[in-house]
């Protein structure tokens, strides 16, 4: 299969015409990764020179400095080059699994047209760090994969109407585990389907760095000024945090920012980064991703589901080697916040959640 990728191109236009030097963008981004012009410069492959003259286009263009250099200890962006890599930030986190997905499907196009026989998987999974580290890896091993990211009950619905081959989304750990079962039990068949584990993950509280605002708990958000960020409507993390507040007595209604919603964990911790909103609610990766305090709340169990009879598939059993693999162990553990233990242990649905009523 060819491997299609997809980046959004964004830039800012002046009212003369003018408009942001290309590479502007992400040679500030690289300077707000290394803390350093010059490594940012190595990084990107540009001259210093270049650098610099690219930066001043970007001075003169805004009438405003982009850049501070620190005597002895690299360089520092200004609050205009520090907003401009928040822009770029937000805009890869919000688009990356739409644009995943629509890469996956032409490549699947492709693949049709210059088909060489090899039997094509079809992944439908709400989007995760484990699940698009899995996808990667057997792209990069010439792996024939249709990938969709999609909602936690978009997924097993898939599956449900023979959509997909195999469907990936996240249950809690513990008390809320059964209702979020409870929610798509009408698409799952314990005497047909079978659980692949690929890992555990956290979820709590992505807060500003130092916490200055002392949020601690799901009560806090409930203080003012308080103002927070949520999933959208739909997607699973969005529906735990429902049923923690409810656990909690708490109205969800009194969270300043509740019915303000972001399609992905990244773009959430990218809002909270920005300083838009003091606290959000999602991964522990994509908060210290954007440098994040973290409060953990709870455990999920990120899982794909498929009937018993596709387990024995050539693409399945492939798929399987790499989740039991040390190379996908190891970089799924380098995730904050996550666990590969258990990574391609297959259970039937009943044995998996075993106790789950």
């Amino acid at each position: 299969m060819k491997q299609v990728s997809i980046r959004p191109q964004w830039t800012i236009r002046m009212a003369d015409g003018q408009s942001l030097p290309p590479r502007l963008v992400d040679l500030l981004v690289r300077v707000h990764r290394h803390g350093s012009l010059l490594a940012a410069c190595q990084e990107a492959g540009l001259s210093y020179r270049h650098a610099w003259d690219l930066i001043r286009q970007g001075e003169a263009m805004f009438g405003v400095a982009l850049l501070e250099m620190l005597r002895g200890k690299g360089s520092r962006l200004t609050p205009l080059g520090s907003k401009l890599v928040w822009a770029d930030q937000r805009i890869e986190a919000r688009l990356a699994p739409a644009l995943a997905s629509l890469a996956s499907e032409l490549e699947t196009e492709l693949d049709r047209v210059l088909s060489d026989g090899r039997v094509l998987l079809r992944v439908h999974a709400s989007h995760g760090f484990a699940i698009e580290t899995l996808l990667d890896m057997m792209s990069r091993q010439g792996l024939a994969v249709e990938r969709k990211y999609c909602s936690s009950l978009e997924a097993p619905a898939s599956l449900y109407d023979g959509a997909c081959d195999l469907a990936g989304f996240h249950i809690p750990i513990g008390a809320m585990a059964a209702a979020a079962l409870q929610q798509c039990r009408q698409w799952l068949d314990p005497a047909e389907h079978q659980v692949i584990d690929i890992a555990t993950r956290r979820v709590g509280l992505m807060v500003a760095p130092g916490n200055p605002l002392k949020l601690y708990e799901l009560a806090d958000l409930l203080r003012q000024p308080v103002r927070f960020i949520n999933r959208q409507r739909g997607s699973g993390t969005r529906f735990l945090l429902e049923g923690l507040l409810a656990q909690a007595s708490l109205d969800a209604h009194r969270i300043n920012g509740f019915e303000q919603g972001e399609f992905t964990h990244a773009a959430v911790a990218a809002y909270v980064a920005s300083g838009m909103a003091d606290a959000g609610f999602g991964l522990e990766t994509a908060a210290r991703r954007f440098k994040l305090d973290f409060i953990p709340m709870v455990n999920e169990r990120y899982f794909l589901l498929g009937r018993s009879a596709s387990l024995a598939q050539p693409a399945v059993q492939a798929l399987l080697a790499i989740l039991r693999s040390p190379a996908f162990k190891a970089a799924v553990d380098e995730l904050p916040g996550y666990n590969a233990r258990d990574a391609g242990q297959v259970l039937p649905l009943d044995q998996a959640f075993a106790g789950v009523n």
